[in-house]
């Protein structure tokens, strides 16, 4: 398993851009951190920070930072109320304005379980506010839905498939994005996961290739020590 990890990892490196400059010839690379940080037996801190590239590790793209709290109804229904920051260059390879976004999000999580599978649906609304240049502004309302199926290949490793739709309330075409991949989670110990994965993200007018490379971190303040 590690092995085809390995291969995964190098094939994706070595993808080879034809053409002129353009963001759908590349393959960008985001670098994640999610962390949980369980408070109590119903609350949990939830914490990310990503950094975006249009490239492996150069031509920036996207960095966003997101802090909020859980509230867990059951062990399979919960809710995230949080706020989060983002920055951006809004084109590649060329001079464009820098997008600098303020967010409210509200996220209603439902988990079940299909004999190995785990199924994840996140519900997700967003209030953007937007800044060009820190001289034009926009308010925009955001929905988002995201499907995650997860299936154990062994004690350490498990592969997922996600999918995530992304519609602009305010505008009259509400599509705006659509994100779909799959990859792989390596559990280090009880505490840490290191994630690798692909997706594409298609759009209207643009369909960009991404590699994802994170570390998701659990930490349980309520256990003692």
């Amino acid at each position: 398993m590690k092995k085809a990890f390995l291969i995964l990892f190098l094939s994706f490196i070595c993808v080879k851009t034809q053409g002129q400059k353009n963001p759908e010839n590349q393959l960008g690379t985001w670098y994640m951190y999610n962390g949980s940080h369980k408070l109590s037996e119903k609350y949990a801190l939830k914490t990310m920070a990503h950094f975006r590239y249009f490239e492996f590790a150069s031509a920036f793209q996207q960095e966003i930072y997101r802090l909020g709290i859980n509230y867990a109804f059951t062990p399979k229904t919960n809710i995230t109320l949080g706020v989060s920051y983002a920055s951006a260059d809004t084109a590649y390879d060329t001079s464009s304005a820098n997008l600098y976004e303020s967010r409210f999000y509200e996220d209603l999580n439902l988990k079940s379980n299909w004999k190995k599978f785990t199924v994840k649906h996140r519900f997700r609304f967003e209030q953007r506010f937007i800044y060009k240049n820190l001289t034009k502004n926009q308010f925009q309302n955001w929905l988002r839905y995201s499907l995650n199926i997860r299936y154990p290949i062994s004690k350490l490793w498990s592969a997922y498939l996600f999918n995530e739709i992304f519609l602009n309330l305010n505008s009259t075409k509400r599509f705006d994005q659509n994100w779909a991949g799959a990859g792989f989670l390596y559990t280090w110990n009880q505490n840490i996961q290191l994630k690798m994965g692909y997706f594409q993200i298609k759009s209207p007018t643009l369909l960009l290739n991404r590699m994802q490379l994170g570390i998701i971190i659990h930490t349980d303040f309520t256990k003692k020590k």
